[in-house]
């Protein structure tokens, strides 16, 4: 019992020292601008299409439940608001993350874990060369830098498939539903949906770069890291959220009808 609470925890302050270690890694120089570029849209060309088709379901379900909801509590005018405030704050950034978990991170992990495999990172490192510095801080920024705009698409994507499945399907009034918008909405509700986005960009590249430059065992090793990679951030994604939107309830009155 006490050998796997042991490895769980050397694991886990393995894993904080790593992202201590790339955090500082991201201000030093010389800055791999390129590397920074040629990540962030490798990671938003297998994101973006994804999420937008993701997002019209995800706001469509929301509408549709809520509108179910408030109907029955006689609230029909503050359908629009209840959505905008569940894609904005909540689904938006979840499906955000999971997308660049899912499609960005795996790419991340098994990169750098056939990097591991194959030497080159122990290389890097004979030739003087910091590898978190040189491969992994240029991905860490653009997984953050992509979260957040997609996490801007995801939202208008989202907030509209909910808008058309109101209207057409639940026979709302559009103007009633547009005009609630800031009925209950606030500009921090937005901000605190960017912040998240940002945070789970930084989480999932963190957990896949981690994984793949601890990855072992050959080519099985790396398959194996990239599942865990995923299992790991979706985990944390969803305890980091609870986290974040414990915190805002407390530091942001919300806005009454």
């Amino acid at each position: 019992m006490t050998a796997p609470v042991t490895a769980a925890l050397r694991q886990s302050g393995q894993f904080f020292g790593f992202c201590l270690s790339a955090l500082r890694a991201i201000g030093r120089r010389p800055f791999q601008a390129a590397e920074f570029v040629r990540q962030a849209w490798f990671i938003s060309s297998v994101s973006i299409l994804p999420a937008a088709l993701v997002s019209i379901p995800f706001g469509a379900v929301i509408s549709l439940q809520l509108g179910s909801l408030v109907s029955q509590l006689g609230a029909q005018s503050f359908t629009g608001a209840a959505s905008v405030l569940a894609v904005v704050r909540e689904a938006g950034p979840i499906v955000t993350a999971l997308i660049v978990a899912g499609a960005g991170g795996s790419a991340i992990c098994a990169d750098l874990g056939s990097r591991k495999i194959r030497e080159e990172l122990d290389a890097m490192q004979v030739l003087g060369i910091d590898p978190v510095q040189r491969l992994v801080a240029p991905r860490v920024l653009a997984s953050m830098l992509v979260a957040v705009l997609l996490n801007g698409l995801v939202s208008v994507v989202g907030v509209t498939g909910g808008y058309l499945f109101t209207v057409i399907l639940q026979g709302g009034t559009p103007g009633a539903y547009l005009a609630s918008f800031q009925a209950l909405g606030q500009l921090p509700d937005l901000a605190v949906g960017e912040i998240k986005a940002l945070l789970f960009g930084a989480t999932a590249a963190l957990v896949a770069a981690y994984q793949g430059m601890t990855a072992r065992g050959g080519p099985k090793g790396v398959g194996d890291a990239v599942n865990r990679s995923v299992v790991l951030t979706f985990m944390l994604l969803f305890a980091l959220n609870f986290v974040v939107t414990a915190v805002y309830f407390q530091l942001v009155p919300q806005k009454g009808t």
